[in-house]
């Protein structure tokens, strides 16, 4: 479906003003101290369009923290520097239970179930350390999302990376688990601090849509991804993206997408745009509330997704 630019902008203004006048903003991840500080009542959507625009409503500039969001890019450095032998480790099927859940990975004898729950992302980011230091591995994890996103301006929260040092027990669990099935190659700790730091990643809506594009494949996006690691990246986001709430997400949405617990969710629209949604109040699932509305309201508009 065409969508003209115009049009388009005015209902994301609307939308902006619907959800504001809804204040039904879902609760915080308030077991992560620094993102219970944030302030639930806030929205932001942008969206980058394959002509090279990138239409805004709300507090699309306003930076947030992008927690799991990052575990699409980290998944695409692995991609470009060790192919497939990451499958060897994790796989690609949707888990059905919570992103820091033990259940599956105890049962199917430490091979997480997929690259986005938080087992299959520690895998995903002991891989990328192979053989240098965690400086080195963040440096190209945020060289990677600053080109994608032309622009420089992105950086890690480092209160945010230290208060999840300090209370993410079930992801030292994890890893300690992985570890003892010999599924993690280097000392959990420096797999979890990389982990940490990476999850603290900070961006705006704005640089995040443009940041998606390599992954939309929009004629005017860096060149920087190819199109079968594009694909695969978009399957494991409409599979798995939302947890054990991805079918839900897939049935109200019918797009790939990612979420993180800092409120912030990519959605992605083959071909057609980058879309970026951002409010920091979850739903029962640990993924944006009214982020998770405001997509299915865009995708209702533009008539995009991937079933026609």
């Amino acid at each position: 479906m065409d969508i003209d630019a115009a049009e388009l902008q005015s209902f994301l203004t609307d939308l902006d003003a619907d959800i504001r006048a809804r204040a039904d903003w879902g609760e915080v991840a308030d077991y992560i101290p620094e993102l219970a500080k944030v302030d639930p009542a806030q929205f932001g959507v942008a969206v980058a369009l394959a002509d090279g625009q990138v239409l805004q409503a709300g507090a699309a500039d306003t930076r947030f923290s992008i927690q799991s969001v990052s575990k699409v890019f980290t998944l695409a450095c692995v991609l470009g520097r060790s192919g497939e032998q990451i499958w060897t480790r994790v796989g690609r099927e949707p888990s059905g239970t919570r992103f820091d859940s033990i259940l599956l990975l105890e049962q199917e004898k430490g091979r997480p179930r997929n690259p986005f729950i938080n087992a299959g992302a520690l895998v995903t980011t002991d891989a990328l350390l192979a053989g240098r230091a965690p400086r080195e591995a963040l440096s190209e994890v945020l060289a990677f999302l600053r080109l994608a996103a032309g622009d420089e301006d992105i950086h890690i929260d480092r209160a945010v990376a230290l208060s999840e040092e300090r209370t993410g027990f079930r992801n030292i669990a994890l890893a300690n688990y992985l570890k003892s099935f010999n599924n993690m190659t280097n000392p959990p700790e420096m797999t979890l601090g990389t982990y940490f730091h990476q999850c603290a990643i900070e961006m705006t809506a704005t640089q995040l849509a443009r940041a998606g594009r390599m992954i939309a494949q929009l004629p005017r996006a860096p060149a920087i991804l190819a199109p079968e690691k594009a694909r695969r990246l978009n399957a494991l986001m409409m599979t798995c993206g939302h947890y054990d709430g991805s079918g839900d997400f897939a049935f109200r949405v019918g797009l790939p997408g990612k979420s993180g617990v800092g409120g912030g969710i990519l959605v992605i629209a083959p071909g057609v745009a980058s879309i970026a949604v951002w409010s920091p109040g979850l739903n029962l699932y640990g993924n944006s509330h009214m982020g998770t509305f405001a997509a299915e309201q865009i995708a209702r508009f533009t008539g995009w997704s991937v079933f026609g």
